[in-house]
């Protein structure tokens, strides 16, 4: 068994009374495609009657207007947009699961990953379970229904099942008659909700998705909280709130997330902003133009202009319609969408010194190919700098990093990867300074593992899985 690990956006919908929420729904899972462009999936609840469309593609791909009308009317909705980073994305993986039970239906849209995914899901099947999918989405849905056997509501089942899974997860589920929130107690992936003109409450991984659909944000959703929406209105679950330091995925702020979205209080724009103030500090050079790597790039260089001085020029044009390389499951798909991707604009950099920002260094292909659109353009100098630290250490709750082996910071030194890279200087922001990005959260609260190899929680005995590699074996 291989386990899906994954960046993924959430979406859920209450209106209380029937209506057509598939629009909404669409709507929001649109604004948060950068969270992933392999699959999408709504369910929507028509006073207990589900009715579910999903599969693999982009949002706009999947739901034609003729679909999302055959979906019909509801008063609750989910809906999730996945980006699976190894093992299979057949359409069985496919979020949101529904789950047909002797207690009732259930729709259950997961974003983050469980860290002793393996040791439950392995208990499971030995108690007779059997599994249709890869995912540890499936794992949460299975130990939920286990505890909805004996619990009182689906929310207390929720509660239950959060003293047994461990790890990154923000959860929207909704059964027959409630809609429910749920983020874990490190609060690793965002969530939040709002409620709209009209009285629907909306929950999202992100407030670009509120925005989306005319909702005003509310607030996040705690970590540990369970949020209920239904017909009494809007209750939470404290029980699992305070029992763990706060850990939200830096990277959020730095890559993963949309530019206009709050996050625990903080936009990102402005904290990637400062991510480029604090790197022009760290790594000053004499250049004559800041160019940023589209797109996350940009807001970091234009930050590190401003406290340079340097001016920013826009180096390069991005095609609208091609997804991010980053989130590109496979190594030879990430090269070729570079060359697709960006091209330079030669005006802009013939003859220039450029300091060039970009969010990450991963394997260093990427970077290598873009500084080369830049030599090739005519630019004189080429100054890399990235508003993050170095990765060196494996991630184990949803990103994309999971092998110390094809990490370059992990057997190259700075200089070297800038030779790798064709870059006349390299300098990556510190971890103390990646630590005080957001406003409000400079006394910690941020998980920083993958950089300082300071975890959070215990980290899995057994993966079983490769996320680099993509294999599953013969005897799986």
């Amino acid at each position: 068994m291989s386990n899906l690990k994954e960046e993924c956006g959430v979406f859920g919908i209450y209106a209380g009374e029937t209506c057509d929420l598939a629009s909404d729904v669409y709507c929001g899972l649109f604004s948060l495609q950068h969270r992933g462009q392999e699959s999408c999936g709504i369910v929507i609840n028509d006073d207990g009657l589900f009715t579910a469309y999903k599969d693999n593609g982009l949002v706009n791909d999947v739901f034609s207007p003729d679909r999302l009308a055959a979906l019909g009317n509801g008063n609750i909705a989910v809906g999730h947009v996945r980006y699976g980073t190894t093992g299979g994305n057949a359409r069985e993986n496919v979020q949101p699961i529904v789950v047909n039970h002797i207690k009732g239906r259930m729709a259950l849209a997961h974003n983050g990953n469980l860290v002793n995914s393996y040791e439950l899901r392995s208990a499971l099947e030995l108690d007779g379970s059997i599994f249709h999918t890869t995912s540890d989405t499936e794992v949460i849905s299975y130990i939920i229904t286990k505890e909805r056997l004996s619990a009182p509501t689906i929310e207390e089942a929720v509660n239950r099942a959060m003293n047994r899974i461990a790890g990154a997860y923000s959860l929207v589920m909704m059964s027959p008659q409630k809609l429910i929130a749920v983020r874990d107690e490190n609060g690793f992936r965002p969530l939040c909700y709002g409620k709209t003109p009209d009285g629907k409450y909306v929950v999202a991984s992100e407030s670009c998705a509120l925005d989306a659909v005319g909702a005003t944000m509310i607030r996040d959703v705690e970590p540990g909280e369970i949020v209920i929406f239904d017909r009494s209105g809007v209750r939470s679950i404290r029980d699992h709130c305070g029992k763990r330091k706060p850990s939200l995925c830096v990277f959020e702020y730095i890559y993963f997330a949309r530019p206009d979205s709050v996050i625990d209080g903080c936009n990102v724009h402005a904290a990637r902003s400062r991510a480029g103030a604090f790197l022009a500090l760290e790594h000053p050079v004499q250049a004559d133009i800041v160019v940023g790597v589209p797109d996350s790039g940009i807001d970091a260089a234009i930050g590190y202009s401003k406290q340079s001085g340097i001016p920013y020029e826009m180096g390069f044009v991005k095609s609208k319609y091609i997804a991010r390389t980053f989130i590109a499951p496979g190594q030879k798909s990430r090269e070729s969408k570079v060359k697709l991707k960006l091209n330079p604009i030669s005006e802009t950099v013939r003859g220039k010194r450029v300091v060039l920002i970009d969010d990450s260094i991963v394997r260093g292909t990427t970077s290598a190919r873009i500084v080369r659109l830049l030599r090739e353009a005519g630019a004189k100098e080429v100054h890399m700098r990235i508003s993050a630290p170095p990765f060196l250490n494996p991630c184990y709750y949803g990103t994309d990093i999971d092998s110390r082996e094809n990490l370059i910071a992990c057997s190259h030194t700075v200089k070297e990867t800038a030779e790798i890279i064709g870059a006349d200087s390299l300098g990556y922001l510190s971890v103390e300074s990646v630590r005080k990005i957001a406003r409000g959260m400079e006394e910690g609260g941020y998980c920083t593992a993958c950089f300082s190899g300071e975890y959070p929680t215990e980290i899995p005995k057994e993966t079983n899985k490769n996320r680099f590699e993509r294999k599953i074996s013969d005897s799986q």
